[in-house]
């Protein structure tokens, strides 16, 4: 038993992370008004992005920040849509993620199925060799991840442009009066979104899978929408419902590796299950407060100034 929860432990992080990332991302946007449901599609634009960069010979951090990129440009498109030309968000954002989609399954496809070596594991670099094993089997981005998560909580709620960013979710009119520049700190939260998504992305081709498959996102970013609905937009809930969701799925992993006897389609829809409760939950409370930023999803025009 002691076996199997360690087992389960060491591939945690490797379904728990890509999550983390995506989904706090998202709250960044989401924080500032911006309703996004992009995250699939720059997720599958940063996988195949690093994945192309390592089989074209580019050291795998090189191919890592290469998706980062490639996050951010998708992520621009939907910002431009979205924030300047003021498109409804929701199909703004289900055009990106048609996009992403469409460009993964064209640019990609030479390259489908042939595996590369990836990010290399803490155990195998010199300064990780003492690691116990839980912590030499991940790689450099799960302390990377940690981090950005706690400088996403101090800047968000302890910083004064955190507060500003909020403050445009909330009450994008007051804002504009006391002077923030709302388009400005909307576009400048996409584009973090996307760099965030486009790193969760290279995270599941270029640390974890090791291979580019098309369709290999596999939900995880409407997974990403539920997880910030489910924390209230708040990081701490964010790590909180990524671990649960990425728990689920790599329990469902263990036990189909033990030769249980347990439907295996079943357990892989235990993850988009959880996703589906968190939704109807989500509109349940609707009419209480469940920590949506006030302005979420709302175009603002300067003539609704107060």
């Amino acid at each position: 038993m002691i076996d199997l929860v360690l087992a389960w432990l060491t591939v945690l992080p490797s379904f728990t992370l890509p999550l983390l990332l995506a989904s706090l991302g998202l709250m960044i946007s989401e924080r500032a008004g911006v309703l996004n449901l992009c995250p699939e599609g720059l997720m599958a634009v940063g996988a195949m992005t690093g994945a192309l960069l390592v089989l074209a010979g580019y050291d795998p951090m090189l191919a890592v920040l290469g998706g980062v990129l490639a996050g951010t440009a998708l992520s621009l498109v939907f910002g431009v849509a979205a924030v300047v030309f003021r498109a409804d968000h929701t199909l703004a954002g289900l055009a990106t993620v048609a996009l992403g989609l469409g460009i993964t399954g064209v640019v990609g496809r030479s390259s489908m199925q042939k595996p590369f070596d990836g990010l290399a594991r803490l155990s195998d670099t010199a300064w990780g060799a003492g690691l116990p094993r839980l912590l030499g089997q991940q790689n450099v981005l799960l302390p990377v991840t940690l981090l950005l998560l706690l400088l996403v909580w101090i800047w968000l709620f302890r910083s004064h442009s955190g507060l500003r960013l909020r403050a445009v979710g909330e009450d994008p009119a007051a804002a504009d009066v006391v002077g923030i520049d709302i388009q400005l700190t909307q576009l400048g939260a996409v584009l973090a979104s996307g760099a965030l998504a486009g790193l969760a992305g290279a995270y599941l081709s270029v640390a974890s899978a090791h291979v580019w498959v098309e369709g290999m996102i596999a939900g995880r970013g409407w997974v990403a929408v539920a997880i910030v609905i489910f924390a209230g937009w708040r990081p701490g809930g964010v790590l909180l419902g990524a671990a649960l969701f990425g728990g689920a799925e790599a329990a469902m992993l263990r036990l189909q590796t033990l030769g249980l006897d347990f439907p295996i389609y079943l357990g892989a829809m235990l993850p988009y299950v959880l996703t589906l409760v968190v939704f109807c939950i989500a509109c349940i409370r609707r009419s209480g407060d469940n920590g949506a930023p006030s302005a979420l999803g709302r175009t603002y025009l300067r003539q609704d100034k107060h």
